[in-house]
């Protein structure tokens, strides 16, 4: 009897062992997929800032064509 409790108790010992290695791994290449994550994180904010500091100023050059519009329309007016 005690023989047979001693093969039960290694096959649970196996079992949990193996149960153990299978937890590890997945945690393992979860924290790889969050480490890449973090990484692709990183790059995109590094892109768009390069983005925002290389774009074009539209609402400066928006308004000084919108005056000029205006001053063009203004002008013609009294020419009708």
């Amino acid at each position: 009897m005690a023989a047979a409790v001693a093969v039960e108790l290694e096959k649970l010992r196996g079992a949990m062992e193996t149960g153990f290695a299978k937890v590890d791994g997945s945690l393992t290449l979860l924290v790889q997929r969050g480490d890449q994550t973090d990484r692709r994180i990183d790059d995109h904010e590094q892109r768009l800032d390069t983005l925002e500091r290389a774009r074009w100023p539209l609402p400066s050059i928006a308004a000084p064509a919108d005056v000029t519009g205006l001053a063009l329309t203004l002008w013609q007016i009294p020419q009708k």
